[in-house]
């Protein structure tokens, strides 16, 4: 790929590649091209001026090797990436605020104030009807505000004001779905299947292969503690299988020849011959992303506490909108009590807060399934694991044989490692790694093995 060098300091580049145009995809590919490069630490592509910005600590040499080298045609994007991609996005919300905006101050521009009046009376029944539903329902709340604050500006005539509310909450409520999107569509993207390899079942032989080569109806073997990762039908076998990450469910599953298993859910017992159904992507995607909006409603009692917070705020607000009226008979700055209201900023920062949290969390390999659970685990003062590998990258090592016979250790360990090494154990991976540090090679002599829990 031809590239320009715009900007260089040591450990980063700004390239231009020499392109009149570039798509989001191209823009994904790229990205996620440089990410993966050994010795890149950030990468970032901006796809509006066809630039890319790379962060490294590899040699300068190597850097510019793999840009000459990169071709969009050869880098296979993953489906969770290019199907949910939130540059796209971004530059869709990008453009609602603009065009808001620009319809906002165009009218003001181009339209003659009658016309303006009308609009704004029309749209402004919106914000009405919401305060009155919100009323016959004895409530007050936010939506109360808001149409009280637009249906005096409009009684008084106050048409430029009203417009300006109602613009002012529309770019409110576009940046608070931007964010709140974003925020899900991140922290799914975060949780998404990263298997690389699975072991592909070809006429009766085993073969490692990358999961980007399987296809629809192949036959991939899933063996006790591997994470199933395509949804499919088992054709050979019986397992138990943990559906917690899908379900909840705390306790494993039977499946056997016939039901159906999903991506995701991991082997804690058995072995299964799995028939490809649907590739993992994007209906693991939505399930994700399904699993994150139900998890919302497991709200800490902070967020709880700070919605009702923000209702009970609306009356206080009303009654300062009052007292200013009384005090000062100016309708201006009565009204101005009611722009600064923040209910509606407590009710957006909370929520927005926890998911930031969770997706931060989700950086770090621990899986957060609703805000009440941080809070609990920040008021722990105890916590009780219920395994070494849920604190430790569960890497044990053998640090020494024992022989109960007359066979030398290194025979034995030879063994071992001929048999352990068909299962993904932390155990059994310690046991072929201790093999190949010493150099002992082994060959299968053995027929098929049962593993025995």
């Amino acid at each position: 790929m031809r590239f320009q060098i715009k900007h260089e300091i040591e450990g980063r580049l700004r390239v231009h590649m020499m392109q009149n145009r570039m798509t989001f995809a191209e823009a994904d590919t790229l990205q996620y091209y440089l990410e993966g490069l050994p010795g890149v630490a950030h990468a970032k592509v901006y796809e509006k001026t066809c630039d890319a910005v790379v962060t490294y600590t590899a040699e300068r040499a190597d850097i510019i090797t793999a840009l000459k080298q990169f071709c969009y045609d050869r880098v296979e994007l993953p489906t969770a990436i290019s199907g949910h991609s939130s540059r796209e996005m971004n530059a869709e919300y990008q453009s609602r605020l603009v065009g808001q905006t620009l319809i906002h101050f165009g009218k003001k521009l181009f339209l003659p104030y009658p016309v303006r009046a009308a609009i704004t009376a029309v749209k402004s029944a919106k914000y009405l009807y919401q305060g009155a539903h919100c009323l016959l329902q004895r409530k007050i709340e936010v939506s109360v505000l808001d149409a009280v604050a637009i249906g005096v500006s409009v009684f008084r005539g106050e048409m430029n004001t009203a417009a300006s509310v109602m613009y002012l909450l529309g770019i409110g409520e576009t940046l608070e779905e931007w964010t709140h999107k974003k925020s899900v569509d991140d922290l799914a993207r975060s949780m998404s299947l990263n298997v690389s390899k699975v072991w592909l079942l070809q006429d009766g032989q085993e073969i490692l292969v990358s999961a980007k080569e399987v296809a629809l109806g192949d036959s991939v073997v899933v063996r006790m503690g591997n994470v199933i990762p395509f949804d499919g039908v088992i054709r050979q076998g019986e397992a138990m299988v943990n559906q917690a990450s899908m379900t909840g469910e705390s306790l494993p599953v039977r499946k056997e020849v016939g039901t159906y298993v999903y991506a995701g859910t991991v082997v804690e017992e058995g072995e299964i011959v799995l028939q490809v159904r649907e590739m993992s992507g994007s209906t693991r995607f939505e399930k994700i992303v399904t699993m994150i909006e139900d998890s919302e409603k497991l709200k800490s009692t902070v967020e709880s506490r700070a919605e009702h917070l923000a209702d009970r705020l609306v009356p206080y607000t009303l009654l300062g909108t009052g007292l200013v009226y009384a005090l000062t008979r100016n309708v201006t700055k009565a009204l101005a009590v009611l722009m600064v209201d923040f209910s509606c900023a407590l009710k957006l920062s909370m929520p927005i807060s926890v998911l930031s949290a969770i997706r931060e969390a989700g950086s770090y390999h621990i899986t957060v399934k609703g805000g009440k659970y941080l809070e609990a685990v920040a008021e722990a003062n105890t916590i009780v694991f219920d395994k070494t590998g849920t604190l430790t990258k569960a890497k044990p090592a053998v640090r020494r044989v024992y022989t109960f016979c007359d066979k030398e250790e290194d025979e034995l360990l030879c063994l071992a490692a001929c048999l352990e090494e068909h299962f993904p154990h932390s155990m059994a991976k310690a046991v072929v790694s201790a093999a190949a540090e010493k150099g002992l090679e082994h060959e299968e002599t053995h027929s098929k093995v049962e593993y025995i829990v």
